[in-house]
């Protein structure tokens, strides 16, 4: 069985001038504004496709090593994740940096370590994100 998620934009003016928002199906909150001056400067109150992806990219993650460490015999008693996506105007996407940070008895930080990696590999939107470059810093708490 196959899941289809969906997300919608809607987009007036050009590029530099124009403003657009984008609604997530299962969202009752938003639309989110974006535009391309927090895209190419940043912004805190404008979300962007790398924000997105990053939501995308630290959530599926974390998913991925709940799913390893349990596999393990050793369940996490929490993961907190965040995924930082680098976007370069006139370039594109650069990099996804992911930073976890773990409760997980029983297990050793070198274990830790390669589950972690195991799961940035085995995680369906690294997959999907292969033409980038993605970092990974784990530690236990």
């Amino acid at each position: 069985m196959s899941v289809t998620s969906e997300a919608s934009t809607s987009w007036k003016g050009s590029l530099t001038e124009g403003s657009g928002e984008v609604a997530l199906e299962s969202s009752n909150q938003g639309p989110f504004p974006v535009n391309w001056k927090a895209r190419s400067e940043g912004s805190t109150s404008v979300t962007t496709p790398e924000e997105l992806i990053a939501a995308a990219h630290s959530s599926c993650f974390s998913m991925a090593l709940s799913n390893a460490l349990a596999q393990n015999g050793t369940p996490p008693e929490s993961i907190e994740t965040t995924a930082s996506v680098t976007f370069i105007p006139g370039k594109g996407i650069a990099g996804s940096h992911l930073n976890v940070e773990a409760v997980v008895p029983g297990l050793s930080p070198e274990d830790f370590a390669t589950l972690a990696e195991e799961a940035k590999k085995g995680c369906p939107v690294s997959q999907a994100l292969a033409g980038i470059e993605i970092t990974l810093e784990a530690s236990l708490a």
